[in-house]
């Protein structure tokens, strides 16, 4: 086989081993009682703002770590400016916060432990940054497309604190396709793709020690 073949069928296996790497991490996820607190209404609304608050700084980072890939020849193919969260958020804080939202949050110790790595990982490595853009971002656009439905039903949201699900001009499945698709294309190593899914892996519990924080904060 054809060096370029050869990395191009490896390629195309990469969305099928991300799969893999996060099936167990998306059900846990799912399963948090956190999470299905908040999708049943049962948890207060503050706990819901608190939720918003933490995800500002770990979108914070992470918009950071795309305007500083922006010149990397893979990272900045997935510099999606139409999926950036910290406006949508920032319009959610004001109206859970009000005016003097910045003043009222602070990032817990998982966040800030989130943070920290992508800091390191993200910020001049494209395996690093594409692991926690699409650990993000992919489940924005499908595991957090049912929270949000949820949220609108369980607190009554009308026009406003929910931004952050909403992605004005996008439609989920149809993006979830194509950005899956440049993953695929994406002409990495094995040990590449290796590190790659490491690094997902790591956002993966990253990301439950959080929801695991919040858990024993909230119920």
């Amino acid at each position: 086989m054809k060096g370029g073949a050869a990395v191009s069928l490896m390629a195309g296996a990469l969305t099928s081993r991300l799969r893999e790497v996060t099936r167990e991490g998306r059900a846990v996820a799912r399963r948090s009682r956190f999470v299905e607190g908040l999708a049943t209404g049962r948890l207060p609304l503050a706990a819901y703002a608190e939720l918003a608050a933490q995800h500002w700084f770990v979108y914070e980072s992470l918009e950071l770590a795309a305007a500083a890939m922006t010149d990397d020849p893979i990272a900045r193919h997935f510099v999606y400016p139409e999926l950036f969260r910290l406006p949508a958020l920032e319009t959610d804080l004001r109206f859970l916060y009000g005016a003097r939202w910045q003043s009222r949050i602070a990032a817990l110790p998982a966040t800030t432990t989130y943070c920290t790595r992508i800091r390191s990982a993200a910020f001049d490595r494209a395996t690093g940054y594409v692991a926690h853009h699409c650990t993000r971002y992919l489940g924005d656009l499908s595991g957090g497309q049912w929270l949000g439905h949820r949220l609108v039903e369980a607190y009554g949201f009308r026009r406003d604190g929910y931004r952050f699900f909403v992605f004005e001009g996008v439609d989920p499945p149809l993006f979830r396709g194509r950005y899956r698709d440049q993953l695929n294309a994406v002409p990495w190593t094995h040990t590449e793709q290796d590190a790659f899914l490491d690094e997902v892996a790591a956002a993966y519990r990253l990301n439950l020690t959080l929801l695991a924080e919040l858990e024993d904060r909230w119920t």
